[in-house]
């Protein structure tokens, strides 16, 4: 237990680092003011990708149920990212990371991977998770916003009890799918925007 608890403090702390509230006292008026805009920009750049990726999802789940929703999503949730990240501009990018990808391509990497496990760490201890994390890099920020399994929908495709009909084209579109075994409250991945500076 006692070892348990240093880890989830060390996570915490290296997190910090990251934590989109924290502020020094000695941080200028134009840094507040620079990372105000990079969070605003964080917000509305996730919330469109996610307003355009839930929007169809939900017309096709209503429409043809959960194979409708996977076969829109297989076919569609790559170029429809593709465009929101067009209309977002030469300066602002947006893509979506998991440690348990059903697309490969959403794999998380490099600081993206640290970050999403020292999530879950929070996660298994109890603790609430941010709404976002903003990390500054040299030449860039990158705003994180946590992706959690918040819709029974969502288990349909993603959870334990998935349809075997259901199960079998999962595995037919997406063969290394790691994508499942989630429930309400789990930790899916986050949104990364990536803002230059």
């Amino acid at each position: 237990m006692f070892i348990k608890r240093i880890v989830t403090l060390s996570v915490v702390a290296s997190l910090a680092l990251f934590a989109s509230t924290h502020e020094t006292k000695g941080e200028s008026c134009s840094k507040k003011s620079e990372l105000s805009k990079v969070v605003k920009k964080g917000k509305e750049a996730s919330k469109l990708l996610l307003k355009t990726l839930g929007g169809n999802m939900k017309k096709h789940m209503k429409a043809g149920g959960p194979a409708d929703a996977l076969s829109f999503c297989a076919t569609n949730a790559a170029g429809l990212t593709a465009e929101v990240d067009e209309k977002l501009g030469k300066d602002v990018s947006v893509k979506r990371i998991t440690l348990k990808p059903r697309n490969p391509a959403n794999m998380a990497e490099g600081d993206e991977k640290v970050i999403l496990k020292s999530l879950q760490s929070l996660k298994d201890s109890g603790v609430k998770l941010p709404k976002y994390l903003i990390q500054k890099k040299s030449n860039e920020y990158r705003f994180y916003k946590p992706l959690l399994i918040n819709k029974k929908v969502c288990l349909k495709c993603h959870g334990t009890d998935i349809s075997p009909k259901l199960k079998a084209e999962i595995d037919k579109i997406y063969p290394t799918d790691r994508a499942t075994g989630y429930k309400m409250g789990d930790l899916r991945g986050a949104v990364v925007v990536t803002i230059k500076r």
